[in-house]
């Protein structure tokens, strides 16, 4: 499936206003809700409810999502940050707390 059909099943993410992702080390990386991240916000909030994190399972999952992005990621580091973070994760490099943010 394309990222878009994939992105239309998941819950609705319009109440949020950013998704706060805390490192290990403390270090906080600001998911906001806005064009052009806003399908990242959906995404990252609905593998926080199912894993309850971003470690390496959902960090799969999450990759599977992003469908044809997660080859263009692949393909084209830094192009896509949100997805080059999901990569990482599932290489075990690390893992994420969510803090989701309401408007």
């Amino acid at each position: 499936m394309a990222f878009a059909d994939n992105l239309s099943a998941l819950p609705a993410a319009d109440h949020l206003a950013r998704v706060e992702l805390i490192a290990a080390n403390g270090m906080v990386e600001i998911i906001e809700n806005k064009p052009g991240s806003a399908g990242s916000v959906r995404v990252y909030a609905y593998l926080a409810g199912k894993h309850g994190a971003i470690d390496a399972a959902a960090a799969e999952e999450g990759l599977a999502i992003y469908a044809e992005h997660t080859e263009d990621a692949r393909a084209n580091p830094g192009k896509h940050p949100n997805i080059d973070r999901l990569l990482r994760v599932a290489l075990g490099e690390g893992s994420y707390a969510v803090k989701l943010y309401s408007v």
